[in-house]
């Protein structure tokens, strides 16, 4: 990418997909702070939870996620709020993403005042992950979530899950918020011919990474899955009527869509599954398109946007929901805001 300066982007992933009215307000408050731009604003009213995808001048996109927060946490109330997606807080997770000409220590030190500002001033207890972990337990975000915002007090009362900015107690209308310096991660949902989510899950747990528990003759024998930095549930979606496969793509130079999508349909062939689309939340590199384009194309000869295009077919990236390319692909929708040439 090539940007006049530093470019930080924040994923922001709210426990709120339904008030119309909550989710304006969270992103007039990105909107407000100058040297911000809110790409993209993805919305899911099952899964009840609203990711938003905004870039800009890191000290702008600190104030940005900080003023977000608030808002989230004075709309919010956790204790009255439900939805399928694993959750622990109103601000459920707030990653830093350093997008070009700053290096990953520099996301982290923005990331740790971040945490340090929302844990004094708005008093909602912080947990640093991925770059920013001060504890290899803490690094993955399904091992801090794991018990979710119903189990989350308890778990806070053991020495090894107290937080690292903000009380020490937990806080029943915001809950938590984790935090810190990461990767471009790609999140990446497939949806199923099916609304059996023993089916989705079958599928999930061979493809993730951690793998899953067989179980035979009383012995318990831990099985890997197949893809590396890959992390998958599965659920019904009610938004489209069908089981997905939900996942986190956390490098797609290892593991990259087209991977998963291959994947995928094998293991859901031999269970009589097929797969009807996908879904993706916030945005994508371009290369992970062009790389399933290419793959569909096999040796044809196409201009760049008949392979983005042949890409977004492949991958059924517009057949649950609309694809716009300019608003999806990363780099089209920093071009389009002006931070990147």
């Amino acid at each position: 990418m090539i940007s006049k300066g530093p470019l930080l982007e924040c994923v922001t992933n709210f426990s709120e997909g339904r008030d119309k009215d909550v989710i304006d307000a969270i992103a007039n408050a990105v909107r407000q702070v100058p040297d911000v731009s809110l790409l993209h604003v993805d919305i899911s009213p099952a899964a009840n939870r609203t990711v938003m995808t905004f870039a800009g001048k890191p000290e702008a996109v600190a104030e940005a996620a900080f003023q977000a927060i608030k808002t989230a946490g004075e709309r919010i109330d956790m204790a009255k709020q439900e939805g399928v997606h694993p959750r622990i807080g109103a601000t459920d997770v707030c990653p830093l993403v350093p997008l070009a000409n700053m290096t990953m220590e520099e996301a982290n030190d923005w990331a740790n005042k971040l945490g340090r500002r929302v844990g004094e001033e708005l008093n909602i207890p912080i947990y640093l992950y991925e770059h920013s972990a001060k504890a290899m337990h803490r690094q993955a975000l399904p091992d801090i979530r794991k018990g979710q915002y119903e189990g989350f007090a308890e778990k806070m009362k053991q020495p090894e899950w107290l937080p690292d900015y903000g009380p020490a107690s937990f806080m029943q209308s915001t809950g938590v918020t984790v935090l810190g310096a990461r990767d471009v991660l790609v999140a990446f949902n497939i949806s199923l011919n099916t609304q059996d989510v023993d089916k989705a899950e079958y599928i999930a747990v061979r493809m993730r990474e951690r793998g899953y528990w067989l179980k035979e003759d009383g012995m318990k024998t831990k099985v890997p899955g197949l893809l590396p930095k890959l992390r998958s549930i599965g659920w019904y979606m009610a938004d489209f009527g069908s089981a997905q496969v939900s996942m986190n793509l956390l490098d797609y130079r290892i593991t990259s869509p087209l991977k998963v999508w291959e994947t995928c349909k094998a293991i859901a062939k031999e269970i009589g599954v097929e797969l009807i689309g996908s879904e993706l939340i916030g945005l994508m590199p371009e290369v992970c398109v062009l790389e399933a384009g290419n793959f569909a194309l096999n040796g044809a000869t196409a201009t760049k946007q008949e392979t983005i295009q042949k890409g977004i077919e492949y991958l059924g990236l517009d057949k649950v929901k609309p694809f716009v390319a300019e608003e999806k692909v990363l780099e089209y929708a920093l071009q389009k805001a002006g931070w990147i040439q």
